[in-house]
């Protein structure tokens, strides 16, 4: 996968992410379950192509979250994505990444995402819940709907990355 196929992929997830998903969230969880498809990508990225590429793409595609979607503070997305999606491609650089260990990377860097976010707001007072409560009402929710993206686009994001050249680690006991 190239790196402009790549932005252009994402940019239009980001674009649907913001645009139709919202539709499809039933109205008792609209304001608490918030879609972060372009973190999946980036973090499908730090996995198979590469962290300094996952930094990149964190870094802009996070300020562009922060700028269109959340004006309170900017650069809080960004910070989270970039810092997130090198450190999963500095941890599993080396590493074979299977269904199973690709989707626990993808939880924890997710619940990480939303604490982090969460502590950033809490420091400069944005807000004032809690963060039991937080993470039962909005954080939870949300990485069970970034897991089943994640889920859903699994074996098209790691054909592509073989089909581009990115060496996809395999296991020699694991099967197609």
């Amino acid at each position: 996968m190239t790196t402009g196929r790549l932005i252009i992929v994402m940019f239009l997830v980001f674009i649907v992410e913001g645009t139709l998903v919202p539709w499809f969230i039933p109205d008792s969880l609209a304001g608490r379950i918030i879609p972060h498809f372009t973190f999946i990508l980036v973090m499908y990225t730090a996995l198979y192509a590469g962290r300094h590429k996952a930094l990149l793409l964190g870094l802009i595609f996070g300020l562009l979250q922060d700028v269109v979607y959340f004006g309170n503070l900017l650069g809080v997305h960004s910070f989270a994505m970039g810092l997130l999606g090198y450190l999963t491609g500095l941890l599993l650089d080396k590493k074979r990444v299977t269904m199973m260990s690709a989707l626990s990377v993808i939880i924890l860097a997710c619940m990480a995402y939303e604490s982090i976010l969460y502590a950033v707001y809490r420091v400069f007072r944005f807000t004032r819940e809690s963060y039991p409560h937080a993470l039962m009402e909005h954080m939870v929710l949300s990485t069970f709907l970034q897991l089943g993206f994640a889920l859903a686009i699994y074996v098209p994001v790691r054909r592509w990355m073989e089909k581009s050249g990115h060496p996809v680690r395999k296991p020699e006991n694991e099967e197609e």
